[in-house]
């Protein structure tokens, strides 16, 4: 594999991002991508939270099973070869892959893999829970997870069914870091932390080579990657947040994928282009603040159902970006609720609003990512919302500031997504219908605890019950009664799951852009 020379490399490097005419033709062996990447808050595999940031780790880091570029449904081999599950013991013993070096040259270990594993757990930062739910604490996890020689076991509590617990271990939080380094360049007791959110430690297929917040990513090929090395010898990702300019660099050959164009631009899409689909895990969602006294009546969540132009959206500025879709867990997987019972009627939201006695007109502030085709949705939701006398005041920020906002929870309502953490219908129930301790000082990363909605009893029970549930048909039909009960009874209105049309050159095959952000992999592209 040719090498990227080190003129070229710098003349990339070194480009203006104001306008198109300062990007230059891509290089043959280099992939180049035009997205808005300005939601990334971490990099590092143990607080990394963000869509952009799930791609990064994905392509950087590698966990003992693994959801692969080859087959994004085949849960396979990463830096395990092998397992030997006991569900009455509650372990699994993995057998590690031998000859495996990370980006540093260090040797993979099972020590990495335990001291990964302790590692999210003592820093209990976002993404923690998702380990967390195994039984595994600050104090217990050095006998949770243990090596010996060439395996490592791996302890859980709770009811899970096995496959559960694999689905946690294949999550973006399990990647497995260079302890070695990581510790190395600790300050404070962080364990790496601050270093690791400009820089990586994995064993990927690529290794991080520049990281400028909301401005580049630049990733080199792993010649040594255990699955085999890239086809291409690495991928500089531009931060270009207006969808227009995204499309002028792809049809003047300056970048060779777009990943944010509007359904216009890519009807309008001009020279030997190519467009490709790929249905999404992410549901999209209006939200509000149960901290508003004026958002907290049920009927105003009711009556904000029938507030939404659903088909007026789908037809229009999200053409092609998203289908109607009101429930929690994403059409395509086991389990998703595919009924839509409610549609554009603003007649009779004002008549629910009217016979709960509901005092109008409310303003609410809306939060909403400044960027296609949300500002568009939130312009749609403010003109049918006053119909019947709930007026929205749009607030725009960048990506990292509405999220921020959301989990400080000082919104009043939100505009925004939600995609599952692991394969599993539980990663959105607890999102969405399960919120044990409301209080400020609980800190929790679900939809229900930012929106500070304090779920009843029931539905808190309903959604343990069908965590723990063994037989497979009875768990399924537990998770559509909770998304039903969702649906109907909550303040959060879900309106729309993704699909993602990416907008490429002719000469680029083997993009993978699977149902989450943790699906896209840039390992097989080809630039022929």
């Amino acid at each position: 594999m040719r090498l990227l020379k080190p003129a070229l490399l710098s003349a990339m490097l070194a480009l203006p991002l104001a306008t198109p005419a300062a990007f230059a033709d891509t290089p043959p062996e280099i992939l180049v991508v035009a997205q808005n990447i300005d939601d990334i808050v971490a990099i590092d595999p143990a607080q990394a939270y963000e869509f952009t940031s799930g791609e990064l780790v994905t392509n950087t880091y590698d966990r003992l099973v693994q959801y692969d570029a080859e087959d994004t449904t085949v849960l396979a081999p990463g830096l395990a070869t092998s397992w030997e599950i006991d569900a009455e013991a509650k372990t699994i013993v993995f057998t590690l892959r031998d000859g495996v070096t990370f980006h540093s040259g260090n040797p993979f270990r099972a020590e990495d893999v335990v001291g990964s594993f302790s590692r999210v757990v003592q820093l209990n930062l976002t993404p923690a829970f998702i380990l967390t739910q195994l039984g595994w604490t600050p104090e217990n996890v050095a006998e949770m997870v243990t090596a010996d020689g060439n395996t490592v076991t791996v302890r859980y509590e709770g009811d899970f069914s096995p496959a559960f617990v694999m689905n946690v271990l294949a999550s973006r939080p399990a990647s497995i870091v260079d302890m070695e380094t990581a510790m190395a360049n600790a300050v404070d007791g962080d364990m790496g932390n601050a270093w690791l959110n400009a820089n990586t430690a994995g064993t990927g297929p690529f290794s991080l080579n520049t990281f400028r917040a909301a401005e580049l990513i630049r990733m080199d090929a792993n010649p040594d990657y255990f699955n085999g090395a890239p086809a291409i010898e690495g991928v500089i990702i531009r931060h270009v947040a207006e969808s227009a300019t995204q499309q002028l660099l792809l049809e003047a050959g300056d970048v060779d994928i777009a990943r944010n164009l509007t359904p216009d631009q890519i009807a309008g899409l001009e020279g030997e282009l190519q467009v490709e689909t790929f249905p999404q895990a992410a549901v999209h969602f209006l939200s509000f603040n149960q901290n508003v006294e004026a958002l907290t009546p049920p009927a105003v969540w009711e009556a904000a159902r029938y507030l939404v132009d659903y088909e007026g959206m789908t037809n229009s500025i999200i053409a092609g970006q998203m289908e109607i879709h009101q429930a929690f867990w994403p059409e395509g997987f086991p389990g998703a609720l595919t009924d839509t019972p409610y549609s554009y009627d603003p007649e009779r939201a004002a008549q629910i609003l009217e016979d709960a006695g509901i005092e109008l007109p409310i303003t609410v502030t809306l939060d909403v990512i400044n960027a296609a085709p949300f500002t568009d949705m939130a312009q749609s939701l403010q003109a049918s919302f006053a119909e019947a006398g709930i007026e929205f005041e749009i607030l725009p920020g960048t990506g990292s500031q509405v999220i921020t906002r959301y989990r400080d929870r000082s919104h009043e309502a939100m505009l925004l997504y939600w995609g599952p953490d692991f394969m599993d219908p539980h990663s959105n129930a607890k999102a969405f219908a399960y919120n044990s301790d409301n209080r400020q000082e609980t800190y929790t990363a679900t939809t229900t605890w930012r929106n500070s909605w304090a779920v009843p009893e029931e539905l808190n029970e309903m959604t343990t019950a069908a965590l723990t549930e063994s037989d497979p048909a009875v768990r399924e039909e537990m998770y559509l009664e909770l998304q039903r009960r969702v649906q109907a009874e909550s303040p959060i209105v879900i309106m729309f799951q993704a699909s993602y049309q990416v907008g490429m050159a002719e000469n680029v095959a083997g993009y993978v852009n699977g149902a989450t952000s943790d699906f896209v992999f840039y390992r097989l592209v080809d630039k022929s």
